[in-house]
């Protein structure tokens, strides 16, 4: 599978998650993006799945999502809190950053950007235990300009099984907008969680998972708790 993050982080992010996963023999890769560009990202992840061996499970993560939105080849797309993009959208362009996040947002000389870390951990981690939530604030990251504004060349989630999970208690994009775009999805769930629950909830994420890849589960099942997709989306 391949674990991909969102803006401001990086893949150590998904530490706890990948080590869990690994422990019970799941193929974890974990690209790096911070490419500096939308199609950069994109090629990036693009190469990871490539170079797997079979169609691989992808989890994308808050702009992670409009990085495996244009990805080609995946089995399963896993959308957390994240950016299901639409031709001709961005995720600037849908209002993916709450008034909370724009407030921690510091602009740099060059266009680039940084969060307050005062202010961020209540947006990203406020539902995580406090050494969790110091832990990975330490680890965010510069992030370049204009990804955000990017638009995906391709629709995967048109042409792939997915999943959305809607963090309910999101301080960083509005769970109503999640809700939104998991209607594009073929299921959903939702957790009762902040923006970042593969902190301080990595178990979540480590069954659900182990759920999509056990053989036993149909990728196209529509269990409990799940909704279908919407009946409008049309090939791209």
């Amino acid at each position: 599978m391949v674990l991909v993050h969102g803006l401001y982080h990086c893949p150590e992010h998904f530490a706890v998650v990948a080590e869990r996963l690994r422990a019970a023999g799941v193929e974890v890769v974990l690209p790096e993006l911070h490419r500096r560009s939308l199609l950069a990202d994109t090629a990036a992840v693009q190469a990871a799945v490539d170079a797997l061996e079979c169609p691989p499970l992808v989890v994308g993560h808050s702009y992670g999502g409009s990085v495996i939105t244009g990805v080609r080849g995946a089995g399963h797309l896993v959308y957390l809190a994240a950016f299901v993009l639409d031709v001709g959208e961005s995720a600037a362009g849908l209002g993916g950053a709450s008034a909370k996040l724009r407030g921690a947002i510091r602009p740099g000389p060059d266009g680039a950007t940084s969060l307050d870390p005062d202010q961020a951990a209540g947006v990203l981690y406020g539902d995580c235990p406090e050494p969790l939530a110091r832990w990975a604030i330490g680890l965010l990251r510069v992030q370049a300009p204009g990804c955000g504004r990017g638009t995906p060349e391709h629709h995967a989630w048109k042409h792939v099984p997915s999943t959305y999970v809607v963090c309910a208690n999101d301080q960083a994009i509005d769970p109503g907008l999640q809700r939104m775009m998991a209607g594009r999805c073929t299921s959903v769930r939702e957790w009762p969680t902040g923006h970042s629950p593969f902190v301080g909830r990595a178990e979540l994420v480590v069954e659900l998972v182990h759920e999509l890849l056990s053989p036993g589960t149909p990728r196209m099942s529509r269990g409990v708790g799940q909704t279908p997709r919407a009946s409008s989306a049309k090939p791209n």
